[in-house]
Parts: structure tokens; sequence; C-alpha cells
């Protein structure tokens, strides 16, 4: 049986950056995203959107990258691959992008820049880029927010990717023991939350502006991956930017 999806606030995003809980919860959400895999589910698939459309992506903008530290793990994956000289537009409410992240980016040949900004806002003012990313982002959306978003960025980008939580009651109950790993009461508080917010099946390519599989449309690819994890890849067909 499927769970009605459900939205609430969660403690993070409640939270001053410096909180010492906050903080805490940010250490914690690198052992979750590294338990769901979401690193190499984004990866691999803006791989093979970058092949389908025989263009590597030179600029990708991650969309809600809190520390850029998810962000960071996916552009170690691409590097072999994408080669350097590659910008990655880090956009979140507030900028607790680190020196240390920073560098990270710079050592792979990665420009890092930051963005602070409303999601809507920044997708209505930004100018055509290669690739939007979004992890454990989504599920912060009403429908009808999903819809505006997904219009803001098919406006801007030919490939968009995004990991989100599965749906399910395994992934929810799942959630509940993450105290066991040693993450804190925000971080099992939020997982719960996010899991419950979270995707299955075709509802995030049901939102999508555009229709499918024509010329002028998007081929929409949206699947589990592992056992945690919600994947969602839109690519536009037949050109290699949106019209500006």
């Amino acid at each position: 049986m499927s769970l009605a999806r459900r939205l609430e606030p969660e403690l993070l995003d409640q939270l001053p950056a410096d909180d010492p809980r906050a903080m805490r919860s940010r250490r914690d959400l690198k052992r979750i995203n590294g338990f769901m895999a979401n690193a190499r589910a984004m990866a691999a698939a803006l791989r093979a959107g970058a092949g389908a459309a025989g263009r590597q992506p030179r600029t990708i903008v991650d969309l809600g990258s809190g520390d850029g530290q998810a962000m960071l793990r996916v552009a170690r994956r691409l590097a072999p691959h994408f080669g350097r000289e590659a910008t990655v537009i880090l956009q979140d409410r507030q900028n607790i992008v680190s020196a240390a992240t920073r560098e990270a980016f710079a050592a792979l040949g990665w420009r890092a820049e930051t963005v602070s900004a409303d999601v809507f806002e920044f997708l209505d003012r930004s100018m055509p880029i290669d690739a939007i990313t979004a992890n454990l982002f989504l599920h912060h959306f009403t429908g009808a927010q999903l819809t505006r978003l997904f219009a803001g960025a098919a406006k801007l980008a030919p490939l968009f990717v995004a990991c989100e939580p599965r749906r399910v009651k395994f992934v929810v109950e799942t959630s509940r023991l993450l105290w066991l790993a040693g993450c804190n009461d925000v971080s099992v508080h939020d997982a719960v939350t996010s899991a419950r917010a979270g995707f299955v099946g075709r509802e995030l390519s049901a939102l999508w502006p555009a229709p499918a599989e024509q010329a002028d449309g998007w081929h929409l690819q949206e699947r589990p991956a592992a056992l945690f994890t919600h994947l969602f890849a839109a690519r536009r067909l037949g050109a290699a930017r949106p019209p500006s």
C-alpha cells in the first residue's frame, strides 16, 4: 500500500546555521547521503544525460545546496569524465559553504560560486545553463510549488537531475533507526519527515511542464535508485540548450 504524501516542517530549516544541533545534523547528512548513495546515482544520471546529448555540461546549478558537500561528492565522481574548468553554482537561502569546501572544488579544477537567494527568484533571473541538480530538496515543496519550480528549470537548462527520498514504509521506518548510526534528534526527525514527503512512481514526471518523448519535448526518467532514493531526470530532446 502506498503512503500518502505528507509535508511537515523540518527542524534543520528552522535552526540558525551556527546552532550546535544544526551543525551536528549537517555532519549527519553527509553519512545519510552516503547510505542513500545519492552522489553515485546523480553522477551516473548526469553522465548519461550528457552522453545522450553529446555535450558535457560546463555549468551546473545545484539547488538547495546547503553546505555544498553533497555536490562536492558528485563533482568528485564527475571530474575524471568531465575534466577540469567546470563551474558549479551552489544556490541556497543561506551561504554556509566553507572555505575548505571551495578549496576542494578548486582541487578538482572546478570553480564553485555561491548564490544566497530564494529558489524561485533565482530561477526567474538566471541565464541559461547546462544542467540543474537538486539533492534532497524537492520534497520540501507542494505539488503547485514544484510545478512552478520545474517550469523555471525547464526554461534554463536542457538537463535536470534530482535525488529524493522514496516514500515507502521501509524507508520511513528505517529513518527512525538513524539514531543507531549516531545521528542526533534533528537528523532523525528530519529523515522521517523527509521520507513521508518523498516521491514514488511518476509523481514528479507528472509535474514537468513539457510533453515527454517528443522531438521538441523531453525524455523523462523516474525510478527507484538503491534502497532509499527516488531518482528523477529530465533531458531536453533535439536541442543542446533551451532558447534564450
